[in-house]
């Protein structure tokens, strides 16, 4: 059996093996460390959880030990596909790199650019950093990567997705072409692998076990449901799955949901904390730091379940994870393989659950095509019912009462309930005439249709048309009294004739009239005093004679309807027998203050002037 010490690396890198307790490595170490050493290129392909990482850092490191890292010229780079696993490896690299001096800088997205520029402006050895932010940098002008000896693309797969293919072709450009190059991956499809020998030069192939197989201590069960409805699909899946949790019972002390979609991410992980889980969710929207927050609280046992999305189905290394659950079917057939490898590390044994629906049958059969076995099939834990109580067999419940699609019970049910009989008062049966035209009209009071109504007319429409052929105006507040069923005494009085309807409604009238509104109280205009003497006295007084001070405005007077001849003959006799009346004062017109005071000055000179005339 191999050791550690039979690989010729660093003695300080072998001394800090030792004292994380490593002793004999696993097959993909002893098979890609040797070739690495020699600074030939190395493609290992290796099941999930068997120590890739190590792999390409532990012969790193021994490369780097000679030498130094100059300003802004990273000596080595690593690229990963994810931040979680960036800095997954960032922390492997320092507990295997404690006792030698090397410096590391980590480039991912969600962390502040100055500090990362501080890093690389003091030169680094080891660079780990995911594509997009190592781009960054370099257009910003921070970096330069002539300097670049060893480059490695940790889960090469997702690297070379269609996604990532751009951006690696442009970092390929930049590092040297005589850099050494280590791609490793638990799957490796054929059309990936075809691309890496464009990357790759005489690579060293290291292929431990058959691509893209499950590791055998990983227990793996499917659950098949139907739901029962399609809108119920989703709360019948998160049924089943605390259902799957339950019967695990004490056997599940931690556990990593996946689900597809980011959404589906947090509302599982709401549903878990609503029934008194302990679940957090983890996925590409959530800042950095509380990504990094949640997962640190999941290894150290603060978090019992984390929903995740693909994000964390790669590279992360967490040992003691008991279970996985498959919320959602993987839409590509690798990543199955990633998500089961977090559980049954370092050889422990874990247990892997995926729910299905009949929807995923294609993914189903991709998958057990890719891993070359049927997974196998496992009982329901519950059984799927809707809200009105039936199973996924269609029948339901005996002691409820089926009821229709508005709620309503059925006519069986509702006869069952109900069995006495009620007699529909008159204005009820107005209504079912009245509902009794279909399309064509409605029927009014008379019995007559009303030609192109439907069955919901309004009723104060068909007050319109009962005033127009001659029929009592029906009163609108009836039709609430309609509902209220009739009195013992109201039975008992006499029915009202035509003659006594009538007389009802013009009290009705009546009422109306002298509760309606007054008119708003307009300003009139108020009347002349000429106006006034003539409707008071319409006999003409005796005109003054007109004097000099003051001479008589011509006025209108207003025509009497009373013979002329009456006129001429009553107004000396009336003029004889009246006593003498003291003429009504008139009322000046208003003036202008100028105009005012001339008159005045006119009339103070006249009497002066009128002796002399005379003389």
């Amino acid at each position: 059996m191999t050791t550690f010490s039979e690989l010729q690396l660093n003695p300080k890198v072998q001394k800090a093996i030792t004292e994380a307790g490593y002793e004999t490595p696993t097959p993909i170490q002893e098979g890609a460390i040797p070739p690495a050493l020699e600074g030939r290129d190395v493609l290992g392909i290796a099941q999930t959880g068997t120590g890739k990482t190590a792999s390409f850092t532990l012969p790193m490191i021994t490369m780097l030990a000679r030498g130094r890292a100059r300003a802004r010229m990273p000596r080595s780079l690593v690229l990963c596909p994810t931040r979680e696993l960036a800095a997954q490896v960032a922390e492997n690299f320092d507990v295997y790199a404690k006792h030698v001096k090397l410096s590391k800088a980590l480039l991912i997205g969600g962390v502040s650019f100055k500090e990362q520029e501080t890093a690389i402006d003091k030169g680094v050895d080891v660079l780990i950093a995911t594509p997009g932010r190592l781009l960054d940098h370099f257009e910003r002008g921070k970096l330069i990567l002539n300097d670049v000896k060893v480059m490695v693309v940790d889960e090469a797969d997702r690297m070379l997705d269609m996604g990532f293919i751009p951006d690696i072709e442009r970092i390929f450009g930049l590092v040297p072409f005589t850099r050494q190059t280590l791609f490793f991956s638990a799957t490796m499809a054929p059309e990936i692998e075809r691309i890496t020998n464009t990357f790759l030069s005489n690579p060293a192939k290291i292929e431990v076990a058959r691509q893209s197989t499950t590791s055998d201590t990983i227990e793996q069960r499917l659950i098949e449901f139907k739901p029962t409805r399609r809108d119920m699909a989703a709360k019948q899946k998160r049924d089943m799955l605390r259902a799957a949790i339950t019967a695990e019972g004490e056997a599940c002390t931690n556990a990593i949901i996946f689900c597809n979609r980011k959404v589906d991410v947090d509302i599982v992980a709401k549903s878990l904390k609503k029934h008194g889980l302990n679940a957090e969710p983890i996925h590409g929207d959530l800042d950095q730091s509380h990504r990094m927050r949640t997962l640190d609280g999941f290894r150290d046992g603060s978090i019992r379940f984390l929903v995740a999305s693909d994000v964390a189905a790669r590279g992360l290394d967490i040992p003691n994870v008991s279970h996985v659950l498959n919320y959602d079917m993987p839409s590509h057939a690798e990543d199955y393989v990633h998500r089961i490898g977090r559980t049954g590390r370092a050889g422990r044994n874990g247990v892997a659950i995926t729910l299905a629906v009949p929807a995923d049958d294609k993914y189903l059969s991709a998958i057990e095509n890719l891993i070359e076995q049927p997974i196998p099939r496992a009982e329901a834990p519950m059984e799927v019912k809707d809200n009105r109580g039936r199973s996924d067999d269609g029948k339901a419940e005996a002691d409820k009462p089926r009821r229709g699609r508005r709620g309503r019970k059925s006519d069986e049910a509702q006869a069952e309930a109900e069995p006495v009989e009620t007699t529909p008062s008159e204005p009820e049966e107005k209504r079912s005439r009245s509902r009794s035209g279909r399309g064509r009209g409605r029927e009014n009071d008379r019995g007559g249709k009303i030609v192109g109504m439907g069955d919901h007319m309004p009723d104060f429409i068909a007050l319109s048309f009962d005033e127009r052929r001659g029929g009592p105006a029906r009163d609108l507040t009836e039709t609430a009294e309609d509902a209220v069923e009739p009195t013992p005494e109201a039975e008992a009085a006499p029915a009202t004739t035509p003659a006594t309807e009538t007389a009802v409604v013009e009290t009705v009238d009546a009422e109306m009239a002298e509760e309606a509104p007054k008119p708003k109280r307009r300003r009139t205009r108020k009347p002349k005093a000429e106006d006034t003497e003539t409707e008071a006295d319409p006999t003409p007084d005796p005109e003054p004679e007109p004097t000099a001070e003051e001479k008589p405005k011509r006025r209108r007077r207003k025509k009497v309807e009373a013979p002329a001849e009456d006129a001429a003959v009553d107004a000396p006799a009336e003029a004889e027998d009246a006593p003498a009346e003291k003429p009504k004062r008139k009322r000046a017109p208003r003036k202008k203050k100028a105009d005012a005071e001339a008159p005045t000055e006119a009339a103070a000179e006249e009497p002066a002037e009128t002796p002399s005339a005379e003389s």
